[in-house]
């Protein structure tokens, strides 16, 4: 897929490029972990070392490899993604490396051209990286060692030129300890690591996706939004977002609101709800510390501190 592909929203990165392109100025986030994140994709945009993106389920990372294929030389090359864990096993091969006609039975009989030649001179994103077969790891390895590969049932070299670029939810470090991935495939894949932070790591985002997340579904579904709950707000700012499960909640509010536009309890996912009930945190409590000095606790940044003062003055 090639840089004019739509564009996406996942796991609380949302991008809203009116060109449908993921640019690192299209990710929402300005907590600090985020601008370190995309400070990172400037800086390594024009590398061809490999990169190894880490980062839980639903966190977007493949969203930031598109974003480091857009801040390089490659950005106008093709883009091509390929799911190890989402193709049998006995057809990965094939699909990266492509085959010639009469390979094996069941092929095309004009042949296939494979992922790794349809990129030649982009970048080729491997998602899911910890899930692909031992063996295949090998042919991989050769490939970045020689830059060059062979279609399955052929003997002909083809030389190749792509930007390898490789993510995983696993901890391919544990794998290769446990003899399930490649140590010099790991080392040659991880020449750049980035890890992509959970959202209830990235602080003051929360609020800004919950305001776009608001703004999105409000016009998809022509709907007004006019008010949150006090105690509603406080479970979604405080809440323990895994995946892209706030856009889920927000989304699924937006299906239930009524003519008066409020967020209530009524319309927020039941999990939520049941995650404050069963840790017994009391939202109004929960509210309150938010604005309370008290000479006990810690140093406050300087936000927190405006924050508290000017709630006190009010």
């Amino acid at each position: 897929m090639d840089k004019h592909s739509d564009s996406v929203m996942y796991g609380g990165m949302e991008v809203y490029n009116i060109w449908g392109t993921t640019t690192v100025d299209s990710i929402i986030g300005e907590s600090d972990v985020m601008r370190a994140l995309k400070n990172r994709i400037c800086k390594i945009g024009n590398s061809d070392s490999t990169v190894a993106i880490t980062g839980e389920s639903g966190t977007g990372k493949e969203l930031i490899a598109r974003a480091i294929h857009l801040a390089g030389n490659r950005g106008n090359k093709t883009f091509v993604a390929i799911n190890c864990a989402a193709i049998p096993e006995p057809l990965l091969e094939s699909e990266l490396f492509g085959y010639t006609k009469g390979a094996f039975s069941g092929a095309d009989s004009k042949g296939k051209i494979g992922k790794f030649e349809l990129a030649n001179g982009g970048v080729v994103f491997l998602d899911e990286i910890g899930d692909m077969p031992i063996q295949l790891q090998s042919k991989l390895l050769r490939v970045l060692q020689e830059k060059k590969f062979t279609r399955i049932g052929s003997n002909e070299l083809i030389d190749i030129d792509v930007r390898i670029i490789s993510a995983t939810n696993r901890d391919l470090f544990e794998l290769v300890k446990e003899n399930k991935f490649r140590e010099d495939l790991y080392y040659r894949l991880n020449v750049i690591p980035l890890e992509v932070p959970p959202l209830r790591e990235r602080g003051d985002d929360i609020q800004i996706l919950i305001n776009n997340f608001i703004d999105k579904y409000s016009r998809k579904m022509k709907k007004n939004v006019y008010h949150i709950e006090p105690d509603v707000e406080q479970m979604l700012l405080k809440y323990p977002w895994p995946g892209r499960e706030l856009e889920n909640t927000i989304e699924l509010a937006l299906n239930l609101l009524e003519e008066d536009g409020i967020i209530h309890k009524g319309i927020i996912n039941r999990k939520i709800l049941e995650y404050f009930k069963l840790n017994n945190i009391n939202i109004k409590l929960l509210e309150e510390s938010d604005y309370e000095i008290s000479m006990e606790q810690d140093i406050l940044t300087l936000e927190e501190f405006e924050r508290a003062y000017i709630k006190k003055v009010l």
